[in-house]
């Protein structure tokens, strides 16, 4: 079990107003990695059908 009172201390660390842009700066990044992981797998998949070309194509869109 996770302690109560650490998660408290955890979470008032978390919401105080400096650190608060880092918390979004943190969500945000792993929101763009999330992405850019789901690109390369969608080109991964393009290039093994072949279709090397419609690589560029998707990224102009």
């Amino acid at each position: 079990m996770i302690d109560q009172k650490g998660l408290d201390h955890f979470m008032h660390i978390l919401t105080l107003p400096d650190n608060i842009p880092i918390v979004i700066m943190v969500f945000l990044l792993v929101l763009c990695m999330g992405w850019a992981i789901h690109e390369m797998k969608e080109n991964d998949k393009l290039i093994k059908n072949g279709e090397k070309e419609k690589i560029y194509d998707r990224m102009i869109r």
